[in-house]
């Protein structure tokens, strides 16, 4: 017999309740059981529940203490807004919740939020992937830590492509986080910046290179709920997307013909061998 329960899994954002999207809001004041993680999730999201609903705290519970809530869900046909910060698809434990909500026949929906790299990279007023500099962003966290890493996925082979990359849960170990990159090949005076609580009243953002990465923790004295972004195109000016180029042309818009003749001559020197 399916169930008429329904589990919506909500990205909170990076903390500011403001920048919920508005489903996510409408989500969670429609929801019987709204759960939340205290040390992850600004309290201020709850606003938007219902005065009557079932407000349940997760920081302290493993997920057999979440499991009682999805059975009820499914036996009485409840709705429950699971928050979880950022966006519940990076390091959200979904997955599992996912496979258990299933088992019991409950329906389930996903909301996507605003994920703590992007919200950095707004904070900083920088774009990630600026042309002829960065086209990738590289979002990973150190290994060696709690949960283990796959073979083949290694902050100093993430390195050598000397792309932007975004480091999650890593500043525990924030000297080996240097010591990767810098061994991995990004120069000494890559831009950096370590991000504390983006979004969050008591943020902290601070500027600084690769090889001052570990000092700057330090510092600070940070150690969780801290992000690092790492790049050139942290610091880079001066280059131009071809999208938005009188000479590039798609469905809504024509080239400039001299434009696109001057694009053309532009790309062929690119390609060019010396």
């Amino acid at each position: 017999m399916t169930s008429d329960g329904t589990v919506w899994f909500v990205g909170a954002g990076p903390g500011a309740a403001d920048l919920l999207t508005l489903r996510a809001a409408r989500v969670i004041s429609e929801a019987d059981i709204v759960i939340w993680a205290a040390s992850l999730v600004h309290a201020d999201v709850l606003d938007h529940a219902r005065p009557d609903a079932e407000i349940v705290d997760s920081s302290q519970l493993p997920i057999e203490g979440v499991l009682p809530l999805y059975q009820r869900a499914a036996e009485q046909g409840l709705t429950v807004a699971r928050i979880h910060s950022g966006d519940p698809a990076l390091w959200g434990a979904v997955q599992e919740q996912l496979d258990l909500c299933r088992a019991l026949d409950l329906a389930v929906e996903i909301v996507p939020g605003v994920s703590s790299f992007t919200a950095v990279a707004a904070i900083i007023g920088r774009e990630l992937t600026v042309p002829e500099v960065a086209q990738s962003v590289i979002l990973t966290r150190l290994e060696g830590g709690k949960t283990p890493m796959p073979p083949g996925e290694r902050v100093r082979d993430f390195a050598r492509h000397g792309t932007t990359m975004a480091l999650f849960l890593s500043a525990a170990r924030s000297g080996q986080v240097q010591a990767e990159l810098l061994a991995g090949g990004y120069p000494d005076d890559t831009p950096a910046v370590v991000a504390y609580q983006a979004t969050w009243p008591d943020e902290l953002v601070v500027r600084c290179t690769v090889g001052t990465l570990e000092a700057t923790v330090k510092q600070h004295k940070l150690w969780k709920h801290t992000l690092f972004l790492v790049g050139p195109a942290l610091a880079a000016e001066g280059t131009r997307s071809h999208l938005y180029h009188p000479g590039h042309f798609h469905t809504f818009r024509r080239a400039e013909p001299a434009a696109r003749a001057e694009l053309r001559r532009a790309r062929a020197g690119e390609t060019e061998t010396p």
